[in-house]
């Protein structure tokens, strides 16, 4: 029976896709309409055949197949309260359930007001949907999952600084429970240097034990951490070296970063003095199906791109992995989503903000394809470059 809460829970997110695969009939290429006609109508008979067969099902069967053994039940409470190490048992939106005493410590929260409450609330901004995604990831059987995610400031401090976290997840399925949820194991990534002591755990890795021998460094992360040093140095030579281009900063560094650091790249500057948004350039893959797409993206207005609008007025970063808002960066003129012309697997949408707060523009990033999504040291470096940015624009 677990398998057909699992069906109902995937068609409940299936009927919301449904619409948007309808906005898909305008997107370029007349030759597939007949077969997206097809889909359409098969997608409209799972909407409304086979979901009514699921409601009538689910109606039918209890919600538990007996009742469990008080004293096994108690057991396994006192072990998950006394466990060492914070563990939270969550729903694929990160909403928490339950949290023992250890978790309860370590973000500052009592049981009874945890629950119901997105425990991504307690991170650093940036990396907040990142952590979302992988906990949807792993209640839909991908897999379990591994990520380190920053707290927010004062939570886990050391020496004033933000506490990093090695968050592991596992999907689990608790009697009772209609649908699977998901295991959230916290170990905190290290403390302040000790004498003698190496200092704190690298955040790419967990946590090992005091005696645990040092494991030899990733080449790939390695190699990827030279990379992002080379594109700071190679941006701030950009902005500030001798002979500049008479180009806006903006449009400069928007080139630099296009094809090393994102396939698309969307530069937007906010006019002084509180004035809406403009954008002053699109550039798109030089390959693939979406490059010949910039003059129409160029032409939109970027204050009705949902995220853009946000990161302008509130100075906040997107980190989005497999965007479920298809239209988060807004449509074109016929109505089709910019997401879905561009293909984005990922995106990244950084505010050039100056140290006062105020906004001078938005820089968004998309990857498509086969690359690998954006990670999070990878938002690090594109949001330390944003200032820098934001610096350059102020002189102009």
């Amino acid at each position: 029976m677990a398998e057909v809460e699992d069906f109902g829970a995937e068609l409940t997110d299936f009927r919301s896709r449904v619409a948007e695969l309808r906005a898909s009939r305008a997107l370029p290429g007349g030759t597939r309409l007949a077969n997206l006609d097809a889909a359409l109508f098969e997608l409209q008979y799972v909407s409304d055949v086979l979901w009514p067969r699921y409601e009538q099902l689910a109606a039918a069967r209890p919600l538990a197949t007996g009742p469990a053994d008080p004293r096994e039940q108690q057991l396994l409470r006192a072990v998950f309260q006394r466990l060492p190490l914070p563990v939270l048992l969550l729903d694929r939106d990160g909403v928490v359930s339950r949290l023992n005493f250890a978790a309860s410590q370590l973000f500052g929260l009592r049981p009874g007001y945890a629950a119901g409450r997105s425990i991504s609330a307690s991170f650093a901004h940036e990396g907040r949907a990142a952590f979302r995604g992988q906990v949807a990831a792993v209640a839909r059987h991908e897999g379990s999952r591994s990520l380190s995610v920053e707290l927010m400031r004062g939570l886990g401090d050391h020496g004033g600084s933000p506490g990093r976290l090695w968050v592991t997840l596992t999907a689990v399925r608790p009697q009772g429970h209609r649908r699977t949820a998901v295991l959230a194991v916290c170990q905190p990534l290290g403390g302040p240097p000790e004498p003698g002591g190496r200092g704190r755990t690298g955040a790419g890795s967990p946590p090992g034990g005091a005696a645990a021998s040092p494991s030899p460094p990733d080449p790939s992360e390695v190699s990827g951490h030279v990379a992002l040093m080379d594109l700071l140095d190679d941006m701030t030579t950009t902005l500030l070296g001798p002979g500049r281009s008479p180009e806006s900063p903006l449009v400069r560094a928007a080139r630099l970063l296009h094809g090393r650091l994102g396939d698309w790249v969307l530069a937007d500057r906010a006019v002084p003095g509180g004035g809406p948004l403009r954008r002053l350039a699109v550039l798109a893959p030089e390959e693939g199906p979406g490059a010949d797409l910039a003059p129409a993206l160029a032409a939109l207005d970027p204050a009705r791109a949902p995220l853009i609008a946000e990161a302008a007025r509130a100075g906040g970063s997107a980190l989005q992995i497999r965007p479920e808002d298809p239209y988060g960066l807004g449509e074109d003129e016929d109505g089709v989503p910019v997401l879905a012309l561009t293909e984005a697997s990922s995106l990244l949408c950084v505010p050039l903000r100056l140290p006062n707060g105020t906004v001078l523009g938005v820089l968004t990033l998309l990857r498509v394809g086969g690359r690998p999504a954006f990670e999070l040291a990878e938002a690090s470096a594109v949001e330390r470059m944003s200032r820098h940015i934001a610096l350059a624009l102020h002189d102009v």
